[in-house]
């Protein structure tokens, strides 16, 4: 099983969660005219937590302003739990990727 990768960031617009399976960081994938690099800047720095447990990602995806959730285990639990609705889930070289933000 896909490890997941956290890493939380205050912004000045509240509290910036990248979420990730731990196997896409280092690739791209793209659809069309999108393009999403999963880079370990961003998805693994110093501040990410290596094979987080389910408790850990729901906490950290209700408390967050806004997310990035890459990878077919992370975006599935964040469906699983009531945060991204499957239809709004965008496909990338067979990859998944949602975006949340709480308004």
């Amino acid at each position: 099983m896909t490890d997941i990768v956290l890493t939380e960031r205050e912004t000045d617009e509240g509290t910036l969660v990248a979420l990730c399976d731990e196997d896409v960081i280092g690739e791209t994938f793209e659809n069309g005219e999108v393009s999403l690099t999963v880079s370990e800047s961003f998805y693994g720095s110093e501040a990410a937590e290596y094979d987080v447990d389910v408790d850990r990602v729901v906490e950290s995806l209700a408390r967050c302003a806004t997310a990035n959730i890459v990878g077919d285990r992370s975006v599935d639990l964040a469906i699983e739990h009531g945060f991204v609705e499957e239809t709004r889930v965008l496909d990338l070289d067979g990859t998944r990727h949602a975006q949340m933000m709480w308004l």
